[in-house]
């Protein structure tokens, strides 16, 4: 397994248990980098720690704040708008260059919930 899934199974189980996702702002808003692809993705992390690891090692990220979005807010508003803006999720992004897997949010929703359902 990948350390890029190790990373992501983490997301999906600790979210599923804490009921909260972490992502960053600064003034300009929420980051959604353009990947190697073409895609845009916006990250989140299922921990503050995971978040200020990033924001602390990542000079892109230097300058952001961790921001706590309970899971039904990000149900309810955030799922629809990045479908919406056809943006991916970035999930528990780690590393010198903040890397992951990036997933559909219908995607991380339903991964999400079947794990909650446990």
């Amino acid at each position: 397994m990948s350390i890029s899934s190790v990373h992501a199974a983490a997301f999906y189980r600790e979210v599923a248990a804490s009921g909260v996702v972490w992502g960053i702002e600064d003034t300009g808003g929420f980051p959604a980098p353009r990947g190697s692809g073409g895609s845009r993705a916006m990250p989140f992390w299922s921990s503050q720690s995971r978040a200020l690891s990033v924001v602390s090692n990542v000079p892109a990220y230097y300058g952001f704040e961790p921001v706590a979005i309970e899971w039904e807010v990000f149900c309810e508003r955030w799922i629809p708008g990045l479908s919406r803006d056809g943006l991916l999720v970035g999930v528990n992004w780690s590393g010198k260059t903040a890397k992951g897997f990036d997933i559909t949010p219908a995607q991380v929703k339903l991964n999400i919930e079947a794990l909650s359902r446990t």
